[in-house]
């Protein structure tokens, strides 16, 4: 009997250790480098999700496998999502990176630095719904600007995404554009989504812009999307202007110099 019960204590032994987060052969090796600045190119809206949990890696975003978990040597860690590609590096939300390197918050006590070595794994969608702030957690995307992307999900037979997603007729992913209303989308008959407002209607989205930690100051600041600048106004309070609108201003104060010259 000896035999037999030391063949189930070894095999007890090499189940817990395949189990250990520290060696599952699921998780991999990466160097988190800091990324200060949201973005999706699949068109995730951040004002209804946590960017400061947000990964950014090389490889394309995948219609189920979005959430992902990243462990620090020292044991902290925390769950992202991964709804961005990068260039090449395993760039992740500056908050996130300064949390897992210090265990302090980008906004408390901001540091500099590079790549830190950590591990990641791949985790169910569902583990990540507390990080989206939508109705039962489906993945908020841009009516106008993510059909190429939920087309090739509503696609793939079983996709986690395919199943679960909601539009919404706001038209960048940090959410300056447009109208804050779901969009219906009668897939497969229309490939186009309907909105109340009008699919893709360019009205500016006030009170919605999502906002960055500004790396290295911990400092929060409002995003700006394409075509939009900060105009400084009285004791050092910056506000967002449309291009537009500026060039409009400078055209009438150069007729007024004009006119006032002559």
């Amino acid at each position: 009997m000896r035999p037999f019960t030391l063949s189930i204590a070894l095999l007890s032994v090499v189940v817990a250790a395949a189990s250990s987060p520290g060696t599952t052969p699921s998780s991999t090796t990466i160097y988190a480098t800091p990324h200060d600045s949201y973005s999706s190119s699949v068109g995730v809206l951040g004002c209804k999700i946590d960017t400061n949990r947000v990964a950014y890696f090389p490889s394309p975003v995948s219609c189920t496998n979005i959430c992902i978990s990243l462990t620090h040597p020292s044991g902290r860690s925390l769950k992202l999502l991964r709804i961005d590609q990068s260039g090449g590096a395993h760039d992740i939300s500056y908050d996130a990176w300064n949390y897992l390197s210090t265990g302090y918050s980008a906004r408390d006590k901001p540091e500099t630095g590079g790549a830190v070595e950590m591990q990641y794994r791949d985790l169910p969608p569902e583990e990540c719904k507390g990080l989206i702030k939508t109705r039962e957690g489906r993945l908020p995307l841009s009516a106008s600007n993510s059909m190429n992307f939920l087309a090739s999900c509503l696609g793939e037979s079983g996709s986690w995404v395919g199943g679960n997603y909601v539009l919404f007729n706001i038209a960048d992913a940090v959410c300056t554009w447009g109208v804050d209303e779901t969009c219906d989308l009668e897939w497969p008959e229309r490939n186009m989504a309907e909105c109340r407002s009008g699919l893709g209607r360019q009205v500016v989205l006030e009170g919605k812009s999502v906002v960055n930690v500004q790396y290295g100051t911990g400092k929060l600041v409002k995003a700006a999307a394409v075509g939009q600048g900060v105009e400084v106004g009285k004791n050092g309070i910056g506000r967002s202007f449309r291009l537009g609108e500026g060039l409009s201003r400078i055209r009438w104060l150069i007729v007024v110099l004009v006119v006032f010259r002559w």
